[in-house]
C-alpha cells in the first residue's frame, strides 16, 4: 500500500467511517481489559498474577493474546480463545456432518446458520473455561502464597464471576464480529492484534530496562531485533507470495452482441489460510499445559505426576512444544485451505463463465489440476510458515533467553494481521474508486 492509497482511504467517508468503528471498537476493548472482576483485594491478586506470569512462560504465553487482561484479572481475561474453539469445533464438524456441509454450500444463509452455531457453542465453552480459569488461580495462589486471594467464594460469588468473565468473552466475540461485518479486516485477528499490541509498550520497557541495567546484554538485544526484523521480512514473504495460473475466456455471443475471448489469471496464494492456523495452532497448545495446572495438585499420585510432566513439556521454548507446534500450523493450515479453497467449485465457476486453464480440460480435470497446484503451494507454505513460527524457540534454545520465544509468535501474528487488513483497506478504495464512475 503506498501514500496514495491511504490518502484516498481517509478521503473516502464509507471508508474512513470503517476504520473510524475499528478504531473505536478496539479501544472499547483495551477499556474492557481494565475492568477487574470483584475480588477481596484486586490488587494483590494483581500483584501476583503478575509475577506469576513473568514467572511461568505459559501463562505469560496466555497473558500476552490477552492483552494484559489475565494479570489483571478482567472480564475479558479469556479473550475470544473460546470463540476460537468453538470455530475450531464447527469447521471440523462442518467436513464430518453432511447437514452442516451443505449449509456451508448455501452461501449467506447458510453461512449465518453456521455462525449462529458456533455462537451457541461459544457459550458453554466460555462458562467451562471461565471456571477452570479462576479454579487455577485459586488453587495456585494457595500453593504459592498459602492464601487464597479469590476469597474462598460461595456458590452466589462463583456465580457472579463465571457470569462476568462469561459476558465478557461473549462481549469480545459481538464486537469481533461488529469489526469484521462493519468495520475492515478480521475481527477476531483484529482483537488478538489489539492485544498484543497493547503488551508492546510494556514489553519493550522490560527490555530496555535490562538492557540499561546490564550494558553487557546490548549486543544480544541488538541480534534479536535483527531477528525479528528477519521474521517480519519472512512473514511478507510468506503473505506475497502467490501462483498466477492462466485463465482464458472463449469468445461467446450474448443476444446480438459478439464478445471476444480474455486472456487472465487466476492468483492462488502461497498461504491462503493467513494467519489463522497460527492462531488455531496456539489455541491447541494452551490445552495440555491448561489442564497439567488444574490437575497438577490431585490427590491420585498417578494424575497429580502426569499433570506435571504435561505441564513442564507444554512449556514455551520446550522441545516438544516447538515440534507439536511446527506440526500443527502445518495441518492447520492444510485445513483451513480447504476450507476457504475448493478447487471443485473454482473448476465449476470458471467453466459457467466460459472460462478454462489452457490444456487443462474444464471440469474434473480442471479441479483435480487445482488441486494438485494448491497442494503443492500449501506444503511450501505450511512449512515456511512453521519454520517462521518456531525460529524463536530455535533461537532461546542457542541463546538462552525467553525474550525473543514470547514476542517472536507475537510479532508474527502482528505483522500478518496488519498484511491482511491493508490488503482489505486497499481493496475497498480500489472498489470505492470504481463506484465514482
Amino acid at each position: 500500500m503506498n501514500l496514495e492509497t491511504i490518502k484516498s482511504a481517509l478521503g473516502n467517508k464509507r471508508l474512513k467511517k470503517r476504520i473510524l468503528i475499528v478504531l473505536g471498537l478496539v479501544v472499547i476493548f483495551r477499556f474492557l481489559s481494565h475492568i477487574p472482576v470483584p475480588v477481596p483485594d484486586n490488587l494483590a491478586l494483581a500483584k501476583f498474577l503478575s509475577t506469576l506470569f513473568n514467572s511461568n512462560h505459559l501463562l505469560g504465553f496466555a497473558d500476552l493474546f490477552s492483552g494484559g487482561a489475565l494479570t489483571n484479572f478482567s472480564i475479558v481475561m479469556m479473550g475470544v480463545g473460546p470463540y476460537i474453539t468453538a470455530s475450531i469445533v464447527i469447521q471440523l464438524l462442518t467436513h464430518v456432518i453432511p447437514k452442516l456441509e451443505s449449509l456451508n454450500k448455501e452461501g449467506e444463509s447458510g453461512r449465518r446458520k453456521i455462525n449462529q452455531y458456533t455462537r451457541l457453542i461459544t457459550l458453554p465453552l466460555a462458562m467451562v473455561q471461565s471456571v477452570a480459569m479462576i479454579f487455577l488461580i485459586q488453587q495456585t495462589s494457595q500453593r504459592m502464597t498459602q492464601t487464597d486471594l479469590i476469597g474462598k467464594p460461595n456458590l452466589w460469588q462463583w456465580f457472579l464471576m463465571v457470569l462476568a468473565i462469561t459476558g465478557g468473552s461473549m462481549l469480545l466475540m459481538w464486537i469481533g464480529e461488529i469489526i469484521t461485518e462493519k468495520g475492515v479486516g478480521n475481527g477476531i485477528s483484529l482483537i488478538i492484534f489489539a492485544g498484543i499490541v497493547g503488551r508492546l509498550p510494556t514489553t519493550v520497557g522490560q527490555l530496555l530496562n535490562l538492557t540499561l541495567g546490564d550494558t553487557g546484554k546490548i549486543i544480544s538485544t541488538l541480534f534479536f531485533v535483527l531477528i525479528g526484523l528477519a521474521v517480519i521480512f519472512a512473514v511478507v514473504l510468506l503473505n506475497e507470495g502467490q501462483r498466477n495460473l492462466p485463465v482464458s475466456y472463449a469468445r461467446r455471443q450474448k443476444g446480438r452482441q459478439m464478445y471476444s475471448g480474455v486472456d487472465t489469471h487466476l492468483p492462488v496464494r502461497l498461504i491462503t489460510a493467513g494467519v489463522i492456523p497460527i492462531i488455531f495452532a496456539l489455541a491447541f497448545l494452551s490445552v495440555p499445559g491448561f489442564f497439567g495446572q488444574i490437575f497438577s495438585n490431585a490427590k491420585t499420585e498417578w494424575l497429580a505426576e502426569f499433570a506435571r510432566n504435561l505441564t513442564n513439556w507444554f512449556q514455551p521454548g520446550r522441545t516438544i512444544y516447538a515440534v507439536v507446534y511446527f506440526v500443527l500450523v502445518i495441518l492447520f493450515t492444510y485445513f483451513y485451505t480447504s476450507v476457504v479453497f475448493n478447487p471443485k467449485d473454482i473448476a465449476e465457476n470458471l467453466q459457467k463463465q466460459g472460462g478454462f486453464i489452457p490444456g487443462i480440460r474444464p471440469g474434473n480435470e480442471t479441479a483435480g489440476y487445482l488441486k494438485h497446484v494448491i497442494n503443492q503451494l500449501t506444503l511450501a507454505g505450511s512449512l515456511g510458515l512453521g519454520a517462521v513460527a518456531i525460529l524463536p524457540f530455535v533461537i532461546e534454545g542457542l541463546t538462552k533467553s525467553s525474550a525473543l520465544t514470547l514476542g517472536g509468535t507475537g510479532l508474527l501474528i502482528v505483522v500478518s494481521v496488519a498484511i491482511e487488513t491493508m490488503k482489505q483497506i486497499e481493496a475497498q478504495t480500489i472498489t470505492a474508486s470504481y463506484d465514482k464512475y
